[in-house]
C-alpha cells in the first residue's frame, strides 16, 4: 500500500508547513488497538476539536502499518489492516498536517536473538531488559540499531506515506551503554575508556557525576563522554533528517528533546529544528502551575519564532504511570493556558485508542475551539518583555552535577516565582546566546546562580552592561568556569564590586539582615520598597564570603550573624549589628548591577518568605529603571505576558490563584476580580480597537499619553487583552472585536 500516491496526500499544505498548525492531536496506539479502536470516532473528534495537525503512531517498537522490513515487529493484531494508514488518510482529508511517531527504545526477543549487539549493556556487559516490560530489551541509542535499522524504518514510512515529518520518542537512550559499539566508538573518538558510573545504566538520564568542588574536577572520561554522547546523537539526528528529506524535501526529523534541564544543548537543537515540541506533559508532585509557561520560555530562548508545541497529557503524570487515567479538566486547562500565554501551541496526547473515561473529550473540544477563535491573536511575532532570566545547561551539567536540581534549578524556580508574583513580564535567555543580537530586546538580565560561565561569556555580559544594560545576580554566579572548575575569583567580580574571600557559610541557622537607611540622606534604597518598617528580615541559608573591592556609598542590607535558636532563653543576637554588606547595588556607567552574595532565590523557593520575594522583585524593578511594557494591578496571582503580532498587541493574563497552584491537580478554576492593565504602546504604534477575547466584550479603556489603561472585570483561567493596531494593517472589520471607546 502506498498512501503517498493517493490524492488525499495533496489536500494539506506542505512546503514550509511548520508554522501552519496551531492545535495538535497525538494518538499513541497500543498493540491491540487495530482490533478495538474506532477510526471514525477519532477522526470526528479531531474535526470537532478543530485540530489542524496530528502525530500518529507508526513504527519502531511496534509497527502499526504493513512493514516489509525484517525484525520490524508488526502488531499481531494488525491482520490485513493498516492502522496508521487509515488514520493518516483520514487526517489528510480533514486538511491536517501529519507526522509519524516512532519509538526506538525497546525491541522484542527476536531482535535480541538476531542482533544482541544492538542492546543496551550495563557496566558488567550484561544486556538490559526493559524496566516496565521484562519481555522486551532496551536498545543502545548510539549504535547500529538506530543508525542503520531505524534509518530503514524511517525511509519505509516516508516512501509509503509521505508524512510531513517523523517524531521519535525516547530516541536518545536510557543511560550510559557499555556495548561493543559504544566502547569502540568512544575510545576511538576520545582516547578514553567508558567511565564507570555504577552497576547499571541510569534509566532516565545520563549520569552527570560529581560536580567540581573547590577546584577538584570530575572524571575527565565522564566529561568527555557527555560531549561525545551529544555529538553522536546530533549525528544520528542528521542521518535521519537526511533520509527523510531525500524522499520528501519539505519533511523533517523532529526529535523529542529540549529544555533547560535537558542534556542536549538547546543551542545546537535550535540550529537543526524547524519545529519542536516541549514534552512536559503535566504537573507532578509539588510543581507550580506556571511550569508549562517556563517550558515555553526555555524552548523559545533558542528557537525564537520557530513553532513549538506544548504537549499535555490526558493522563496523570506521576511516577506510578497511570497512562489510561484522566486528569481533572481544570488542571489541564490551566496547564495549557499558561503554555499558550508563553508561546506554546497546544498538543494533546492520548495513550491508546480506547476511551475508558470520556470526561476529557468535551473540555478539549471547548478549549481548542476557543483557541481556534483566538488564532489571529496567538500568531505571535515577538514578545515585548524587556527583562530576561538566563539559564545555563553547562551550569546544570558541570557545576550542579547530581545535585543540579537543588544547586541550579531551585535558584531559577525561586526567581521565576518571585517574578510571577510581582507580575513582571520576562523572557529567558540561553547562556550560549549572550551576543548583542539576542540581548538587544532586554535592558535587564537575571543570573540566578549561573555559576559556570566562560571568560568569553563573562565578557559578553560586561559588554551588555557597557551598552547600558543591567544585571541582577545571586550567590556563586561566575565563580566557576564553563567546565565547573572553581576560579580564583569571580569572573564578574568587577561588575559585582567584590572578590572571593575564599569561603562560604551554611547552612546558616537563625541568621538575619538589617534593613539600612542611607546614612547620608536617611532614605531607604528603592531595593527596600515595602520593607521600610521591618527593621530586619530573615537571611538565607547559604552565603559566599566576599570582600568589597569598590567603595559602597551605602549597603541596604547588612549581616546579623547566626546565633543559638535553643534553648529559648539563649535566643539573643551575640552580634546585633555588623557593617558586612549582603547586597551590592551599583551604578556601572548607564547600567545597574545588583549582586546578592547569598542564595536568596533558592531560599525563597524553599521557604517562600514574602520579604525575599519582595527583594527580588525590587531588584529587577530598580535595575530596569521601572520600565515595564505592561503593569497589572488587582487581586490574585497572575502570569502576565505581552506580545506583538503583525496587526495587534496582546496581554495574556493567566490566573494561577488556586489552593493547588503548587501541588496538582487543580480541583476547580477560581476566578479573580477586577484587574487594571496598563499597556505602554511601542514607539510608532497606534491603538485601534480593544477587546477581551475570553469575555467577548469591549472593556472600559482610557488613554494616558502612550499608555492604554484597560479594566478587565474578572479572569477565570485565561483572559487576553487584544489591541488591534490602527492603520492600513489593522483588523478594522474583525468579527472578534468591536470598536473601543477611548476616554482621554
Amino acid at each position: 500500500m502506498n498512501l503517498f500516491s493517493r490524492s488525499s496526500a495533496s489536500k494539506t499544505p506542505t512546503g514550509n508547513w511548520f508554522d501552519r498548525p496551531m492545535r495538535w492531536a497525538q494518538l499513541t496506539l497500543v498493540e491491540n488497538d487495530p482490533i478495538q479502536y474506532d477510526v471514525d470516532f477519532w477522526l470526528d473528534f479531531f474535526k470537532q476539536a478543530r485540530c489542524d495537525a496530528a502525530c500518529l503512531s507508526a513504527g519502531g517498537c511496534v509497527a502499526f502499518y504493513p512493514t516489509q522490513i525484517p525484525l520490524h515487529f508488526r502488531s499481531p493484531f494488525l491482520g490485513e489492516r493498516d492502522a496508521f494508514g487509515e488514520l493518516y488518510e483520514g487526517c489528510r482529508k480533514l486538511g491536517m498536517n501529519v507526522i509519524a511517531r516512532t519509538d526506538p527504545h525497546a525491541v522484542h526477543q527476536e531482535v535480541f536473538d538476531a542482533h544482541p549487539d544492538w542492546i543496551l549493556r550495563d557496566a558488567q556487559g550484561q544486556p538490559v531488559r526493559h524496566w516496565a516490560d521484562p519481555e522486551l530489551w532496551v536498545t543502545c541509542a548510539l549504535g547500529p540499531y538506530n543508525f542503520e535499522f531505524m534509518t530503514e524504518v524511517t525511509r519505509e514510512i516516508m516512501q509509503m506515506y509521505g508524512v510531513d515529518g517523523i517524531f521519535s520518542n525516547r530516541w536518545a537512550g536510557h543511560g550510559l551503554c557499555y556495548c561493543e559499539h559504544c566502547r569502540r566508538n568512544f575510545s576511538q573518538a576520545t582516547g578514553f575508556d567508558l567511565p564507570l558510573v555504577g552497576d547499571a545504566p541510569v534509566r532516565f538520564h545520563l549520569p552527570r557525576g560529581q560536580a567540581a568542588d573547590e577546584g577538584q574536577g570530575r572524571d575527565p572520561a565522564l566529561t568527555a563522554y557527555i560531549a561525545w554522547w551529544q555529538d553522536r546523537l546530533f549525528e544520528l539526528w542528521d542521518v535521519w533528517d537526511a533520509a527523510i528529506r531525500a524522499i520528501v524535501p519539505h519533511a523533517r526529523y523532529i526529535a523529542n528533546s529540549g529544555g533547560a534541564t535537558g542534556m542536549l544543548d538547546m543551542k545546537r537543537i535550535a540550529e537543526r529544528a524547524e519545529i519542536l515540541f516541549a514534552d512536559r506533559q503535566a504537573r507532578h508532585g509539588v510543581q507550580p502551575a506556571w511550569s508549562n509557561g517556563k517550558n515555553g520560555k526555555e524552548y523559545r530562548a533558542t528557537l525564537g519564532r520557530k513553532p513549538i508545541g506544548g504537549i499535555f497529557s490526558m493522563g496523570v503524570e506521576e511516577r506510578y504511570r497511570w497512562k489510561d487515567s484522566v486528569q481533572n479538566p481544570a488542571e489541564f486547562r490551566l496547564f495549557v493556558a499558561d503554555g499558550v500565554a508563553n508561546g506554546l501551541r497546544p498538543w494533546f496526547t492520548k495513550f491508546s485508542g480506547m476511551i475508558y473515561d470520556p470526561r476529557w473529550l468535551q473540555p478539549v473540544i471547548d478549549m481548542y475551539s476557543m483557541y481556534a477563535d483566538w488564532e489571529p491573536y496567538l500568531r505571535n511575532e515577538k514578545p515585548l518583555a524587556n527583562v530576561a532570566m538566563v539559564y545555563s545547561q553547562q551550569t546544570w551539567n558541570y557545576y550542579g552535577g547530581d545535585q543540579a536540581s537543588a544547586k541550579v534549578e531551585d535558584h531559577a524556580r525561586g526567581f521565576y516565582h518571585a517574578l510571577i508574583e510581582a507580575r513582571i513580564p520576562f523572557e529567558m535567555v540561553h547562556d550560549g546566546l549572550l551576543d548583542e543580537e539576542h540581548l538587544r530586546p532586554f535592558n535587564t538580565l537575571i543570573l540566578p546562580n549561573i555559576a559556570a560561565l566562560s571568560d568569553a561569556q563573562c565578557e559578553q555580559l560586561r559588554t551588555f552592561v557597557g551598552r547600558g544594560g543591567s544585571l541582577v545576580a545571586t550567590y556563586e554566579t561566575s565563580l566557576y568556569d564553563e567546565w565547573g572548575k572553581r576560579r580564583a575569583d569571580f569572573g564578574l567580580g568587577d561588575l559585582f564590586g567584590v572578590r572571593d574571600a575564599g569561603g562560604s557559610e551554611g547552612p546558616m541557622q537563625n541568621a538575619y539582615l538589617t534593613v539600612e537607611r542611607d546614612p547620608r540622606t536617611q532614605v531607604f534604597h528603592p531595593l527596600l520598597a515595602g520593607l521600610e518598617e521591618t527593621g530586619r528580615i530573615i537571611h538565607g541559608v547559604n552565603r559566599i564570603l566576599v570582600e568589597t573591592t569598590t567603595p559602597l556609598a551605602y549597603a541596604p542590607l547588612t549581616l546579623v550573624p547566626s546565633y543559638p535558636d535553643l534553648p529559648m532563653e539563649m535566643v539573643w543576637p551575640r552580634i546585633p549589628r555588623t557593617d558586612i554588606p549582603q547586597v551590592y547595588v551599583r551604578q556601572v556607567g548607564a547600567g545597574r548591577v545588583v549582586y546578592f552574595p547569598w542564595d536568596i532565590d533558592r531560599s525563597f523557593w524553599e521557604v517562600l518568605c514574602v520579604d525575599h520575594g519582595q527583594l527580588l522583585a525590587n531588584a529587577v524593578t530598580w535595575a530596569s529603571h521601572g520600565e515595564q511594557p505592561v503593569q497589572v494591578t488587582g487581586p490574585g496571582v497572575l502570569d502576565v505576558t505581552v506580545w506583538e503580532q503583525k496587526e495587534s498587541l496582546t496581554v495574556h493574563l493567566v490566573n494561577l490563584t488556586n489552593p493547588m497552584m503548587m501541588k496538582g491537580p487543580v480541583r476547580e478554576l477560581i476566578a479573580v476580580g477586577e484587574q487594571e492593565v496598563r499597556l505602554r504602546l511601542p514607539a510608532g504604534k497606534q491603538a485601534g480597537r480593544v477587546h477581551l477575547l475570553r469575555a467577548g466584550i469591549t472593556p472600559e479603556v482610557r488613554r494616558q499619553g502612550d499608555t492604554l489603561v484597560v479594566r478587565v472585570p474578572a479572569v477565570l483561567e485565561h483572559e487576553v487583552v487584544a489591541v488591534d493596531l490602527a492603520g492600513d494593517g489593522g483588523r478594522r472589520h474583525s468579527p472578534l472585536v468591536s470598536r473601543m471607546r477611548v476616554r482621554r
